[in-house]
């Protein structure tokens, strides 16, 4: 039988097990908390709409968000019933749950394919009417969500129209049942109830440009706290029973409060320091080889290799049409685990072969001599000539603390084919582009091949290829490694 000794050590261990657990499985929702807390923090109340007219820059932390296209975003309360949520024309965006998952794409991969469209968005065990036709249905787990889109710059290198039609088209108002969208038919024969046609009360919209805000999760024990909030602000049964098992056997209970002894609190301590160090290395050196793109270099992009629910390969597509991969059974958990410590969305159009549509990245966290990145030394990375994106490419440079952008003088991190918010990057006679990341410009270098860095910080570059051709999923086109100049 246990000892008192082995008791003590065996319960304290699961104790922090179940902790680890609740950080590296859940980190989704309390980011997506965090997310709706920075918008609170600037103002920005639930089923508002935040516009960054003049892109987003270092100054709002996001998990690797860009400084390339017009981002919108909001937060839906669900609470009182569904809420519809209009879309412009032209824009790339999604609809996530309170526990970060995939509801419904809208834009260019949605169902309205870029047309702009009404999408209603419907809470849990709602048995109220729904309208029979003019809107995208669809059906969330949670009491609240987060929806956010990108849009391309006019001519790739003016924000200020696009910024103008999302203000003008973007609509978020609480559906009215038996208005547009139920027939009188409908009515007569029994099914719906029939309502007036009314106007929804504008949409009140704020800038995002320049804001100073936070929506990274935290790192300390206050994590437990947020998680805390997001199982009490949603359905018990919101989240899967194994995921919510962790949670409650912590302490965090639906309907209960959170009150950890100092006993609890000391592990919880302790299994925030593992839980984030795990997350981190999982996401800044990982193991698994699976997870690069190309078998002999550095860029990694685990989803092509486990899908959008960290589970299934990205399908191939081909002549014939989609060829999907057997489902193989199983999460890859690690994968999930490091994708949300970095990155801020999950949908199927973030990863798919398909070109002309979306966009792709490819990341890297150290150089061609397998060392991290220094922000006092100067590095050069170069695409081949014919970057196969249709629309535009960009690098972006991220703190590697916050997985935000690097803040450096420059404001907006990033180079790429586009001429703002910085001159667009000037190819060579043989038509490949070398990009630099350096504290000062390099001599003969031009202002749109050059990304600040900062001496003291580690980064990491993204590539973005908007719009991805051939070349790129078939592996024809490759960038180079990224060198370290002597």
């Amino acid at each position: 039988m246990p000892s008192k000794e082995t008791l003590d050590k065996v319960y304290e261990n699961l104790d922090l097990t179940h902790a680890v657990r609740a950080f590296a499985d859940n980190l989704r929702g309390v980011s997506i908390h965090m997310l709706r807390k920075g918008l609170r923090d600037v103002g920005v109340k639930d089923n508002e709409v935040i516009v960054f007219s003049e892109l987003m820059d270092a100054n709002s932390l996001f998990l690797t968000a860009n400084a390339d296209t017009v981002y919108v975003m909001g937060s839906l309360d669900l609470t009182k019933g569904p809420m519809v949520l209009e879309v412009p024309p032209q824009v790339l965006g999604t609809v996530q749950d309170a526990w970060f998952r995939w509801v419904i794409d809208v834009g260019l991969p949605g169902p309205d394919r870029g047309e702009g469209g009404k999408y209603l968005i419907v809470p849990p065990d709602y048995e109220g009417p729904l309208p029979q036709g003019g809107f995208n249905v669809a059906h969330a787990r949670t009491n609240n969500a987060v929806w956010f889109a990108r849009a391309f710059l006019e001519n790739n290198n003016d924000p200020k129209p696009v910024a103008e039609r999302i203000r003008k088209f973007t609509k978020v108002y609480p559906y009215n049942a038996g208005g547009v969208g139920t027939s009188v038919a409908e009515f007569l024969a029994g099914k719906a109830k029939l309502g007036k046609i009314t106007q929804p009360a504008p949409t009140v919209f704020h800038e995002g440009s320049g804001k100073v805000m936070n929506t990274i999760p935290p790192n300390d024990i206050s994590y437990y706290e947020m998680l805390n909030e997001v199982v009490q602000q949603e359905p018990a049964t919101s989240l899967d029973p194994e995921l919510m098992g962790p949670v409650a056997a912590i302490g965090i209970v639906k309907g209960k409060p959170f009150a950890p002894d100092a006993r609890m609190t000391k592990i919880l301590e302790e299994a925030m320091k593992i839980a984030n160090a795990t997350s981190r290395t999982l996401l800044m050196n990982p193991r698994d080889r699976s997870w690069f793109y190309y078998d002999d270099a550095n860029w990694q992009n685990m989803l092509f290799v486990t899908g959008y629910e960290f589970q299934t390969p990205i399908p191939m597509i081909t002549k014939e049409g989609v060829k999907p991969f057997p489902d193989t059974g199983y999460r890859q958990l690690d994968a999930r685990q490091a994708f949300f410590y970095g990155v801020t969305g999950i949908t199927p159009a973030m990863a798919m072969r398909l070109t002309g549509i979306g966009s792709t990245y490819l990341w890297t966290m150290m150089d061609a001599d397998n060392n991290y990145f220094d922000g006092s030394k100067t590095y050069k990375v170069t695409l081949p000539k014919n970057v196969p994106a249709e629309k535009f490419w960009s690098w972006t440079l991220y703190d590697t603390m916050t997985r935000s952008m690097l803040d450096t003088p420059q404001r907006y991190p990033r180079a790429g084919s586009q001429s703002y918010p910085s001159p667009a990057a000037e190819a060579a006679r043989d038509g490949s582009i070398t990009v630099y990341f350096s504290p000062e410009q390099p001599d003969g270098v031009a202002r749109g091949n050059w990304i600040q860095t900062i001496p003291g910080k580690s980064f990491f570059p993204i590539l973005r290829l908007y719009s991805p051709l051939e070349p790129f999923f078939s592996k024809q086109w490759r960038p180079s490694e990224v060198e370290l100049v002597e």
